[in-house]
């Protein structure tokens, strides 16, 4: 039904439309955050905590005492007007305040800020059900996730509803929450809790809010931007969208954008839904204004997050009892561990897309610590790397906030198919950014993201002694990765049923990271093209020669094919022929070598399953039809 002709208009209303008096429109005010991540303290540029320096410089952004300041200047600016304050989830996780206090100081300070509604990210699990309980036990406001579904031998009980109806000036507002279909994957939410499927359940309660009727109806949401443009925004009845997950910025001004704030989406109810996400950390405040008209019609929808910089002062108040709670992690926070010549990205959007210096640190660092036990392989998740670091002193406070999970070493055996098998789980998230894309050491791969999930990887070698070699799908490799993705986490089950004599070594992945540091200082961040992204071989085609990379005068040529082009030619015309790839071969080459037409490239892409034409894999024998 179009949304415009929903049932329930009462007569009267229509006689009082008909005598000439109209409703007046609806303003919302929406103040939001999502992805907190315990960063109870300010924040640097590179997403950890703020050193006492930095504050002086007016570099930091955020933090929990900023937040609370700007919440209330916002409230008093609003004064008289309608305004709900919004948590999309994801509170747990980050710092050493989560580390040391479980949850509890984020209820504390949360409670301070006095929100509307929550909904549960996928990081509230990470200490199973028994540490959100802890955090249900303290909070003063309602949770709504409606793909929640405890037993009822769950601990926590019926404290968290699919959505509440909240009175707003006179208005009634429907909320209804959901978080990521994958959590079980992402974070343990135990056997007790099941996470239902985010757009059926959804639209149960929105359906639920209907009955009771609610017409204005927000989707608070954990499950990230492409999946709130894709289905959440298109659920029947659903106004609006605040969502949480892909740690998204939207901007209207900001040219790193993910999308504008709001992106409009089209529901197929004939009328358009403002989404909105306000990156993560604390550094932004979402401030979204919606204006329903009288049928409860999204009318119009304007806003931008603030950016929660030095210009806001923090409420000193919160500030003191961060410092108090402070104090039993200071010790350890502030123990120097080595020194950096350059700042070490640990960047979301790179190490959840390609190699990135701190995958490489680590997974190298992983690989150091049993080098004595013949394991060769390290594999970690690049969503387990949850900051940066910058250039000079690191401290452990700060080895801690890139891997706040503590995750520890865990080893095992398992077969090449195996691996390959590992590696296309970890590309199956790309286009949501997703956590499980694998960081490596002591092997190489390539990858097409054009390609479908379960067929992106494009080539493997893993290293044996200075050399890398081919893949062996029938060998047995040992491997070093963290205790979380052996067990099956991150959708990595074949670790968990494929992977021999596992063992968890022991040491967290921070004193991994913090040893190894300590080790080669001053470190200098590297990567080195051990993962990388080809070319499709739809959207590499060379449709002329100049399009194709020629080898610079004076390259060897001995490692192009030993033919000349017109033995090879003449050769290819009498029949089939096989052809071992050299270093620097291209498909275009071999066409222009075999057939003396680069063009027919084509022809031997579809005989050989088509490789990406400019990464082929050295040693792997090509066949070459006839011409």
């Amino acid at each position: 039904m179009i949304r415009h002709m929903r049932t329930g208009l009462m007569t009267a209303s229509i006689l009082a439309l008909s005598s000439g008096a109209a409703f007046a429109d609806y303003e919302l005010n929406i103040l939001h955050i999502n992805d907190l991540h315990s960063r109870i303290e300010s924040i640097n540029k590179f997403d950890s905590t703020c050193s006492a320096e930095e504050e002086g410089k007016n570099e930091c952004f955020g933090g929990v005492a900023r937040l609370k300041s700007l919440i209330d200047q916002k409230r008093q600016e609003l004064s008289g007007k309608n305004v709900l304050l919004l948590n999309a989830g994801d509170n747990f996780q980050g710092s050493l305040f989560f580390t040391t206090y479980k949850g509890l100081a984020e209820a504390e300070f949360l409670n301070l800020m006095k929100f509307d509604a929550m909904t549960v990210g996928n990081h509230e699990f990470d200490e199973s059900e028994d540490g959100l309980a802890g955090f249900l036990d303290k909070i003063t406001f309602p949770v709504v996730t409606a793909n929640v579904l405890p037993s009822h031998k769950s601990k926590i009980g019926d404290r968290i509803k699919p959505s509440i109806v909240l009175d707003v000036g006179g208005q009634k507002i429907g909320i209804v929450g959901a978080v990521a279909n994958d959590t079980p994957e992402l974070s343990s939410p135990g056997p007790d809790i099941l996470i239902g499927d985010d757009v059926a359940t959804t639209t149960a309660a929105v359906e639920e809010l209907k009955k009771q009727g609610v017409d204005k109806i927000i989707a608070l949401t954990h499950v990230g931007y492409p999946r709130d443009l894709a289905a959440i925004a298109k659920i029947p009845d659903v106004d609006i969208v605040v969502g949480g997950h892909s740690h998204s910025l939207l901007s209207n001004t900001d040219p790193k954008a993910e999308g504008p704030y709001p992106t409009m989406v089209d529901n197929p109810g004939g009328y358009k839904v403002p989404v909105v996400q306000a990156a993560s950390y604390t550094k932004y405040l979402g401030d979204l204004v919606v204006t329903f008209d009288d049928k409860g019609v999204v009318k119009a929808a304007k806003g931008d997050p603030i950016l929660v910089d030095s210009s806001v002062k923090p409420d000193q108040s919160v500030l003191a009892r961060v410092a108090e709670l402070g104090k039993p992690i200071e010790e350890l926070r502030s123990k120097i561990i080595a020194k950096t010549e350059a700042p070490i990205d640990g960047s979301r959007e790179n190490c959840r897309a390609k190699e990135c210096e701190m995958g490489s640190l680590l997974t190298d660092a992983m690989l150091d610590r049993v080098k004595g036990q013949g394991v060769t392989i390290a594999i970690t998740n690049g969503g387990g790397l949850r900051a940066s670091i910058d250039a000079g002193d690191v401290s452990m406070g700060e080895a801690v906030t890139v891997l706040p999970f503590q995750n520890t070493v865990a080893t095992f055996q398992i077969k090449g198919d195996g691996i390959r098998e590992a590696l296309e789980n970890g590309l199956s998230k790309l286009e949501e950014g997703g956590g499980r894309f694998p960081q490596v050491a002591g092997m190489k791969f390539s990858f097409d993201k054009s390609k479908p999930v379960g067929s992106r990887v494009v080539s493997v070698e893993v290293k044996e002694g200075e050399t890398y070699v081919p893949l062996d799908p029938a060998k047995t490799y040992s491997l070093v990765t963290n205790n979380y993705m052996r067990n099956g986490g991150d959708g990595y089950d074949v670790f968990k049923e494929k992977g021999e004599n596992a063992y968890d070594y022991g040491p967290g992945l921070e004193t991994v990271l913090a040893d190894y540091l300590a080790a080669h200082q001053p470190f200098k961040p590297y990567t080195d093209g051990r993962i990388t992204e080809v070319a499709s071989a739809a959207g590499a085609a060379p449709a002329e020669p100049a399009t194709e990379a020629k080898p610079a005068a004076g390259t060897d040529t001995a490692t192009k094919p030993a033919a000349t082009s017109g033995d090879a030619a003449a050769s290819a015309a009498s029949g089939p022929q096989k052809h071992v790839i050299a270093k620097g071969d291209t498909l275009w080459d071999l066409a222009k070598s075999f057939y003396g037409e680069g063009a027919l490239w084509k022809k031997i892409s579809e005989a050989n399953g088509k490789p990406a034409p400019r990464a082929l894999h050295v040693g792997r024998e090509l066949e070459i039809p006839a011409k």
